[in-house]
């Protein structure tokens, strides 16, 4: 088993540390800059831009730490920080990851009532609503990630002194319902709920002529980046991370070290990471001090609605 610890752990030393620096230098700059745009140039914060600065504040906390992960994989994965920045890390990652997704979700079910419900929109919905809402996000977040910080450890293997993310091998009974709680609470049922949202939306804002060309482009380029955060990055994760939590618990594929379950949960270890530099994106549909940055095209002065709805 040592020898397959060896052989997994080089994977991740020739990929990791490159994906994570560069993910942290875009994920910095993108949310710094959405930052400040959102701050300075947007005078009237409607739900849409609530929901879109607690997403920055979660990706910017997480992405002051991968520094510390750039260094632990460049130094074969040995954790030079002691064992409280490991769990806090830990704690960040999981933070980030299912603040994003629920951040997300918010912001997908924003549109949906502002979109296919409007009367009600307009008159229920305000801001005021939002940061209720985004407080209650974050106390969840916190609750469910907490556990994080018991299983997360230093694990001590012939060198080197690891970080390790899930739990140490004699503790993966007790992780894997966690995992698996995770899994569903905190990524599949958003995942629907955003699916169901953004199928909505799609059907009653590509059937209305009413609208113009630039409404429209702005939903689809929405719907296309949430859905394809859950298509490559968040749904992978998840599902590759349990199969892998079972081939530990199992000793599976270590009599030839040859797994695709591991090394394809290492690529997802960065692809869910990538979120952080994709979320700029999404703010463009809401706001209009992000457009006039990432569109080289002619700027065109949306309708503006109290709920940025479009």
């Amino acid at each position: 088993m040592e020898k397959c610890n060896t052989s997994f752990a080089a994977f991740q030393v020739a990929f990791l540390p490159s994906m994570f620096g560069i993910e942290f230098l875009l994920a910095f700059c993108g949310n710094v800059l959405a930052l400040y745009l959102f701050t300075t140039r947007e005078k009237t914060w409607h739900t849409g831009i609530i929901y879109s600065v607690n997403l920055v504040v979660s990706d910017l906390l997480y992405a002051l730490s991968l520094p510390l992960l750039v260094i632990y994989y460049y130094k074969n994965k040995h954790w030079l920080f002691g064992e409280g920045v490991c769990k806090l890390e830990r704690f960040l990652f999981n933070s980030n990851l299912y603040g994003s997704i629920f951040f997300i979700t918010c912001i997908s079910l924003n549109r949906y009532v502002a979109i296919v419900h409007p009367m009600y929109a307009h008159s229920r919905i305000d801001p005021k609503h939002a940061k209720a809402i985004s407080v209650a996000v974050w106390i969840v977040v916190v609750a469910i990630c907490a556990p994080v910080f018991t299983f997360s450890s230093l694990e001590s293997r012939e060198n080197a002194t690891e970080c390790i993310g899930t739990a140490v091998d004699g503790r993966l009974w007790d992780y894997l319902p966690y995992s698996l709680f995770l899994a569903s609470f905190g990524c599949g049922l958003p995942f629907l709920l955003t699916l169901a949202s953004y199928t909505s939306v799609a059907w009653t804002v590509f059937k209305n002529k009413n609208l113009k060309g630039l409404e429209k482009k702005k939903v689809a380029i929405i719907v296309f980046v949430v859905l394809a955060l859950y298509t490559i990055s968040f749904v992978p994760y998840h599902v590759l991370r349990n199969l892998n939590l079972y081939r530990r618990m199992h000793k599976l594929d270590y009599q030839d070290c040859n797994t695709w379950i591991h090394s394809g949960f290492q690529v997802t270890k960065a692809l869910v990471t990538l979120n952080m530099c994709v979320h700029p994106l999404l703010y463009t549909a809401v706001a209009d001090s992000m457009r006039s940055i990432y569109s080289c095209a002619e700027r065109e002065k949306p309708t503006r609605t109290n709920h940025g709805i479009l």
